[in-house]
């Protein structure tokens, strides 16, 4: 349900807005009945922040953090979120659909835009009555000049930045554990914490122990979302994931910074050994596209196709990965989510398959859904051409 534009207002946008209010603070109240106290969080940018807690309306300025939220409120993921960003709709259409077939309402959420892209509303935001704010990291700048931190601080609407994106594997710890501590959920964001722990530790105290030979990886970030050459991760997410799993990162020592490109004669020159493609089912944003659609109950034939096409791609001519057909497609979204874990295991199941002969990442994946998730679990994360 997305929020009208506001030159189409009038009287009878308000109006629909306070209804909506009005809908969604009866269902938010009635889904957090625990004695409610005041208390002040740090957040992941520094900034110290009153809340009263346990929330009871939420407004999620990314769609993704419906991950976290869910596995948070796992009996009823919809019941405290009053309004999101319309983003995951497009950027996870899989995920998305699984989560509105068992829970329709939230067709009915209002959306917003993203704060970073300028399209967030804070009249339309306020109208929600929401406990609290969650903004990704990346939000932070942009909201900061249009003071949004302020105008809402000022209703009594409190701001929280997390961060699963930019420094995942620094960030996600405490990133969970504010949304645990804001939800009231503390006892099973530790349990997840503690799943997540022993999940990496099976890939990094092999890696650790055995110091094996490691190959050169190129990650070829958001493949078929664009047809530019040749984005990447430098020295962050999907970049240190490659290091943590025991491959070495072409891109790190030419990217500082978590995101950005690499030209193809770099790439030729670099000659990794295999290639990783992040990428999902973008029919929304490249309709007919080259994006391989990975992710959950995926046609893994479907996407073993077209990953094939991505051999003949300029960049990779004549490289090692594409002589020995070394190339993997895996989930984009685990880039922006508290599951990286998975990816980690993947990637060292590729790079080093006789260290990690009993190692199976959609076991772990499907473990997780089991204990955490309130949707079953449905394959189709990772795709491999050898």
């Amino acid at each position: 349900m997305p929020l009208p534009a506001r030159g189409c207002r009038g009287l009878l946008v308000p109006a629909l807005l306070v209804l909506a209010a009005l809908f969604l603070m009866d269902r938010a109240a009635s889904a957090v009945e625990a004695p409610q106290e005041s208390i002040i969080v740090t957040d992941i940018v520094g900034r110290q922040v009153q809340v009263t807690v346990p929330v009871r309306r939420v407004l999620l300025g990314e769609g993704r953090q419906l991950y976290i939220a869910a596995m948070l409120d796992r009996e009823d993921p919809v019941g405290r979120i009053i309004g999101w960003r319309d983003d995951l709709k497009k950027a996870d259409p899989d995920t998305y659909a699984q989560y509105a077939r068992k829970y329709p309402a939230l067709d009915a959420l209002p959306t917003f835009g993203g704060v970073a892209q300028g399209a967030f509303d804070v009249e339309q935001a306020v109208a929600l009555a929401p406990d609290v704010l969650f903004l990704n990291y990346e939000a932070e700048t942009a909201a900061e000049e249009a003071r949004f931190d302020r105008k809402l601080g000022a209703l009594g609407i409190p701001v929280i930045y997390v961060d699963f994106r930019h420094k995942p594997m620094e960030n996600t710890e405490a990133s969970v554990r504010l949304f645990g501590r804001i939800f009231g959920r503390e006892e099973r964001a530790e349990e997840f914490l503690a799943f997540r722990r022993e999940q990496i530790a099976r890939v990094t105290d092999v890696i650790r122990d055995r110091q094996p030979a490691r190959p050169k990886i190129f990650i070829e970030r958001i493949g078929g979302y664009t047809e530019d050459c040749c984005l990447t991760f430098g020295q962050g997410n999907f970049g240190t994931l490659v290091e943590m799993a025991g491959g070495v990162n072409i891109a790190a020592d030419r990217l500082p910074g978590t995101f950005g490109q690499l030209n193809p004669e770099y790439v030729l020159l670099a000659d990794p050994d295999q290639v990783v493609v992040t990428s999902a089912r973008w029919e929304a944003y490249v309709p007919g596209g080259n994006w391989i659609g990975v992710g959950p109950g995926a046609d893994l034939a479907e996407a073993r196709h077209k990953l094939e096409g991505y051999l003949t791609k300029p960049a990779y001519a004549g490289i090692r990965a594409a002589r020995t057909r070394r190339f993997h497609a895996i989930w984009h979204q685990f880039y922006n989510s508290p599951f990286q874990f998975v990816a980690l295991q993947q990637l060292a199941r590729w790079f080093h398959p006789d260290l990690f002969p009993g190692l199976d990442p959609d076991a772990t994946f499907r473990r997780l859904h089991e204990r955490f998730l309130p949707v079953p679990y449905e394959p189709g994360y990772f795709v491999s051409l050898k």
